[in-house]
């Protein structure tokens, strides 16, 4: 198992990439607010005017932060931040009460959530949701005041745009990403998201690129073929020495009981023809 944060350096590689500091970034993120451009549907709401676009978050509210032990092994302790709102509509959302009303949590100044960064002892801190991605200038934000140099986490659904991926660049230490579909239909389908396949695995690229990388995909029921298969053999592809931690945990949530084939708990057989050919592949599994 890597010990990621042994080697890192944390926020500080930030100040020299690209030759622009944490502020540019953070300036450069809060002037896409005006035609909103973080995440692939690139709505183009004046969110700085109020204009709500597909996630429909308007300010940055934080709906629970703590200290986290759940995580992957190589992570905990992990300060987790959970935005609400969300860049996906996932019919089987668990967390569907945080990422599908916006309006969830309080709002927390940045130089008061950069305080609470300082202030805990974890081994990184966990930007999540919901979705970070709507929240990007915010983060950046709060990173400018925070005075400890601590490991950046970023977890969410990749579906960024590529002016993102590069605010992103240098500021985050480890992507802990969610590689959902194997299949564009299945990700328009349950999860509302056009162009899933290109924009995601474009993103892994980069996120490979830019820093290490912990992908999860969850197994849903009935998706072994087109999803669960697909994603793992391009994982193992294109992601060489990444961990990869394929979930069995899927229950059916939210809006599942509206989609017959997902409105059941994944069976044994499938968690295990998933688990058995992510070693087939020799993947590195969590």
């Amino acid at each position: 198992m890597p010990d990621y944060f042994a080697i890192l350096g944390g926020r500080a590689r930030a100040k020299y990439l690209g030759c622009r500091t944490l502020p540019e970034k953070a300036g450069q993120a809060r002037s896409i607010l005006s035609s909103c451009r973080l995440c692939v549907r690139r709505c183009g709401a004046d969110r700085a005017a109020g204009e709500l676009g597909f996630c429909r978050v308007l300010e940055p509210r934080i709906s629970s932060e703590f200290l986290h032990f759940g995580e992957e092994p190589e992570l905990v302790p992990s300060y987790t931040i959970f935005f609400a709102g969300c860049t996906f509509s996932c019919a089987f959302c668990q967390n569907w009460d945080i990422s599908q009303n916006p309006k969830n949590g309080v709002r927390i100044k940045a130089e008061t959530l950069a305080s609470m960064i300082d202030g805990v002892s974890a081994r990184n801190v966990n930007w999540v949701g919901g979705e970070p991605t709507p929240n990007l200038p915010h983060i950046l934000e709060v990173l400018t005041h925070v005075k400890k140099n601590i490991p950046q986490v970023w977890n969410s659904n990749m579906y960024l745009t590529e002016e993102s991926m590069e605010l992103l660049d240098g500021v985050v230490d480890v992507y802990l990403t969610d590689f959902k579909y194997g299949s564009d239909a299945c990700a328009l389908k349950y999860s509302n998201a056009p162009k899933y396949w290109e924009v995601v695995t474009r993103n892994h690229a980069l996120a490979r690129e830019q820093a290490e990388l912990i992908v999860r995909h969850l197994v849903l029921p009935g998706h072994v073929e087109c999803c669960t298969k697909p994603a793992l053999a391009w994982i193992a592809e294109n992601l060489k020495n990444v961990r990869v931690n394929i979930m069995d945990q899927y229950r059916p949530e939210y809006k599942a009981r509206e989609f017959p084939d997902i409105n059941r708990k994944l069976d044994r057989n499938e968690s295990k023809e998933a688990y058995e050919y992510g070693k087939k592949l020799g993947l590195n599994l969590v």
